[in-house]
């Protein structure tokens, strides 16, 4: 097997997004202003940009917050969200997380809130949706703003309710191994018209990244899918290493952003080229979704584990005490399972104190960083490929 069975690196790519990002390739003049732009944030009512990062921060500019201000957030994320917070001059208050469901712990959550504090950022964790009743009682009772972040869990719903619609606004993002995918990529929605009219001006002063960083995110479906994947255990992920050095292929994460830094190419809008990619996925959602679910069964009958139907599984999620000793040995036999998260703020390599993230603040994520991995469940994922996962993983049952 040269081409690994892959949890990311382009998972959700079709033969149709790779031609269309070839395409797009020799069209530069397509990459910035143009109309599919409009036609995505038509079909979301929202606004789009460049990452959930610049949709995060467009949604705290919005509010008008005093600097210092404290946004109540769950560790077990990415560094993604804390940071836009930190960039916003507003300070990040970590919550920790139910073991469990992966979501935020909403007695931790209680325990948190200050006079200081002004909003809480709710993630729906690998596609589970958060408890909102108790979340949106909470918020209700200490005057505290609902932001939801969406960006594992488009299409999902709680009580039969799309998530997105429970807070004053919403985040989504289309990132390499999020449910759809533009390499990269994000919305905002918001149901308050003052706080929409504030969000379209942040957005009017972002401007489009720059043509060389839309060139890489284009070359990633192709290049992923032509070149890497399909030569990966021989060479493939040393020319991945070699193209991101040389800045050919960027990275999911910038340096800067694992030293609480803003990389140049934050905030900005969502360039053209990158919502055609985004546009031809979200035609694909309910059937990627529905793929999610039936693989999702299929570990959970093998595997054990309770099913929501109105979960959407962007990966199912187990855990094992020797959580990091599996991914490593699964990585050696050419099956590259999941990380998220091997640090209660990831990467594992994200400096914790320059995010304002204190060692010993959040026990259960601390703990779940240690014992927790992530399976397939992308389209690109047949039963085939789950079945030799879970051959795999019965050996450390």
């Amino acid at each position: 097997m040269i081409k690994p069975i892959s949890i990311s690196l382009s998972p959700n790519t079709e033969r149709d997004d790779i031609w269309l990002a070839f395409k797009l390739i020799f069209q530069p003049w397509r990459w910035r202003k143009g109309s599919v732009e409009v036609r995505l944030q038509q079909e979301f009512k929202g606004f789009s940009f460049n990452s959930g990062r610049s949709s995060l921060m467009a949604i705290l500019s919005s509010l008008g917050l005093e600097k210092g201000s404290e946004i109540l957030l769950q560790a077990f994320t990415c560094n993604a969200v804390p940071n836009p917070v930190l960039w916003s001059g507003l300070k990040s208050v970590f919550v920790d997380v139910n073991e469990q469901t992966f979501n935020i712990d909403v007695k931790d959550l209680e325990k948190k809130i200050t006079l200081k504090s002004k909003a809480v950022i709710v993630q729906h964790t690998f596609g589970l949706a958060a408890e909102m009743d108790e979340i949106i009682k909470i918020c209700q009772e200490h005057n505290l703003i609902l932001i939801e972040d969406c960006a594992h869990a488009l299409g999902a719903t709680y009580k039969g309710r799309k998530v997105g619609t429970f807070g004053k606004a919403a985040f989504f993002s289309f990132s390499r191994d999020k449910v759809i995918s533009s390499v990269y990529g994000g919305m905002v929605i918001t149901n308050d018209p003052s706080i929409a009219e504030k969000i379209r001006q942040f957005q009017d002063k972002c401007g489009y990244p720059p043509c060389l960083w839309i060139l890489q995110q284009l070359l990633h479906p192709v290049l992923m899918n032509w070149l890497i994947l399909p030569t990966y255990k021989i060479f493939g992920k040393y020319l991945l290493v070699l193209f991101q050095k040389l800045h050919i292929l960027s990275k999911a994460v910038h340096w800067k952003e694992k030293r609480g830094l803003t990389p140049g190419y934050f905030p900005k809008r969502m360039p053209n080229a990158l919502a055609i990619l985004a546009l031809n996925q979200f035609k694909k959602l309910e059937r990627f979704n529905q793929h999610r679910r039936e693989i999702a069964k299929f570990y959970a009958e093998n595997l054990g584990g309770q099913l929501d139907e109105g979960n959407i599984y962007l990966r199912f999620t187990i855990k094992h005490p020797k959580a990091h000793e599996i991914i490593k040995q699964a990585w050696q036999g050419n099956i590259l399972i999941g990380d998220w998260y091997t640090s209660p703020i990831a990467p594992y390599d994200t400096k914790l104190d320059k995010i304002g993230y204190n060692l010993g603040s959040c026990p259960k994520a601390e703990k779940l960083s240690k014992e927790t991995l992530n399976l397939p469940t992308h389209i690109n994922i047949s039963l085939k490929d789950a079945q030799k996962i879970i051959d795999f993983l019965k050996q450390w049952r």
